[in-house]
């Protein structure tokens, strides 16, 4: 596959908008003093766990998505649909750790990406068995 570039630095910046998520998970365990294992507590920390989580959960999706839809339609493409995924996602980070319905705009930016990525891979592989 040609012309990846793009690819690689939307899904670089995917992976550490993620690691953003968790390390100020961490963070946040340690700044409300919550014992590992425990996952809830303070509902301040447990914003910022969600945020973690939530990104997890969509990052699982969004990756596959964006390369599914370089192969089958466009790199190019991919990518600048792919980077509105990252942007909206640490929005939705930073305005979920600052108060719950903030992260609401971002979450809703975050999500069509995805959509348009997966179907748009989908209709682009069957269009290539046509």
């Amino acid at each position: 596959m040609e012309n990846i570039e793009y690819l690689i630095i939307v899904s670089a910046l995917a992976l550490l908008v993620y690691y953003f998520t968790l390390m100020m998970s961490g963070v946040a365990r340690v700044r409300y003093k919550i014992e590992a294992p425990a996952i809830s507590g303070d509902p301040d920390y447990e914003r910022y766990v969600r945020a973690h989580h939530n990104t997890m959960e969509h990052l699982v999706l969004f990756l596959p998505a964006m390369w599914l839809f370089a192969v089958a339609v466009d790199p190019t493409w991919a990518a600048g649909i792919g980077i509105i995924w990252p942007v909206a996602r640490l929005g939705y980070a930073l305005g979920y750790h600052a108060h719950a319905p903030k992260r609401m705009p971002w979450l809703l930016a975050s999500m069509p990406p995805i959509y348009v990525l997966a179907l748009g891979s989908l209709i682009g592989g069957i269009w290539r068995l046509l």
